[in-house]
């Protein structure tokens, strides 16, 4: 998902997940390995209890192998992986085996602990593999034979889609996961990146980092993680999402967070907007000119921050006159933090400009 991305008006489309265009193509192969023939379509299950039909985009049958593809459809959501092709390889696997993961070309591998994955393991999550493993065994026990398979899922080009996500700093090295607990994609629910940002707070728990940053955008990232020289791992690609880091940090605390943003949009969050998207939260031009009064403006100030146009422009008055709005911002930012928090984790505050200057600060160690 591009958190940069605005929704369109109007109806929008459902699409369906990686992990339900891998059941799709792996139930495919499986029948065609047992059967000796591909069937035109294939319909599978979902955990809701939906039955979606697929059509494969490709289909071999050699000898003890068996491949199948299914393009993704996202629907209308902006997934980096709408288009991609699934494709899943079948073998035979020794008897009482059962049904066994392997990770093909643009599947990455788990390389670090805190995933719902083990170290080592392709990055396939729970999900995804309990939907293929009832859909392969409801085929096998339908033709009479047990259920040991070999399952090994490839998304040509992966590798390279991967690195618009955010496995890299996750562990989840060499390709992109597989997804999905419903089977379905809901438009534009940013259940992708939500779901990031929680397996980064894990992983960085796991691997035993204290201290994590959560940063709106590139620039104040970059600028977090040198005034710390973090570890990309200690990173969290936040975006728009405050409301969603602070929730899974209620109930799974670290010892300290530092968010980290530009002036628009921890204003927004100082005004008790937990999206930070434009789209899904509007800046109180008014109640941000009011906050230059309680910092004492004369009324010449409080003028010219009326006739502002932009956040930056009242930050740039405020601070031609001496005033610390900057700061009275990030402290009034990081009292909702700790409002939202269960009162484990330390909560610090940075407020970075566009050259990725520390401008506004509040929680910091004294």
């Amino acid at each position: 998902m591009n958190k940069d991305t605005y929704k369109p008006a109007g109806k929008l489309r459902s699409g369906w997940t990686t992990g339900a265009c891998a059941t799709a193509a792996a139930k495919a192969a499986v029948q065609a390995l047992l059967q000796g023939n591909f069937e035109s379509s294939v319909t599978i299950r979902l955990p809701g209890g939906q039955e979606p039909t697929f059509t494969l985009s490709r289909q071999s049958l050699t000898g003890d192998q068996a491949i199948a593809g299914v393009i993704k459809d996202a629907g209308d959501d902006p997934d980096v992986t709408h288009g991609a092709e699934i494709v899943v390889t079948v073998k035979p696997a020794n008897a009482g085996a059962g049904v066994t993961f392997r990770a093909g070309e643009g599947v990455g591998t788990a390389t670090l602990p805190g995933l719902p994955i083990a170290v080592g393991e392709p990055a396939i999550n729970p999900a995804p593999r309990k939907m293929i493993d009832e859909a392969v065994r409801a085929v096998a026990a339908e033709q009479g034979q047990p259920a040991d398979f070999e399952i090994s899922i490839s998304i040509p080009g992966g590798e390279a889609l991967a690195e618009k996500t955010m496995n890299g700093r996750l562990g989840i090295l060499g390709g992109l996961s597989v997804l999905g607990t419903t089977g379905i994609v809901k438009p534009y629910s940013c259940s992708a990146w939500i779901h990031s940002i929680h397996s980064g707070i894990d992983v960085a728990r796991a691997t035993g980092i204290l201290h994590i940053a959560a940063s709106t955008g590139k620039t104040s990232e970059t600028a977090i993680k040198k005034l710390y020289k973090m570890e990309n791992s200690a990173l969290i690609d936040m975006g728009d999402f405050a409301g969603g880091v602070l929730k899974y940090l209620r109930h799974h605390p670290l010892e300290k967070l530092t968010l980290a943003g530009g002036f628009g949009k921890l204003t927004k969050l100082a005004q008790g907007h937990m999206d930070l998207h434009s789209a899904r939260s509007e800046l109180d031009f008014t109640g941000l000119v009011d906050n230059l009064a309680k910092l004492g403006a004369d009324e010449d100030t409080l003028q010219a921050g009326r006739e502002a146009t932009t956040a930056m422009g009242i930050l740039e008055i405020a601070t031609e006159r001496g005033l610390a709005l900057a700061d009275f911002i990030a402290a009034r930012a990081r009292h909702n933090v700790l409002d939202a928090l269960n009162g484990e984790t330390e909560v610090e505050v940075c407020i970075f400009d566009r050259s990725g200057q520390l401008v506004g600060r509040s929680g910091e160690d004294s």
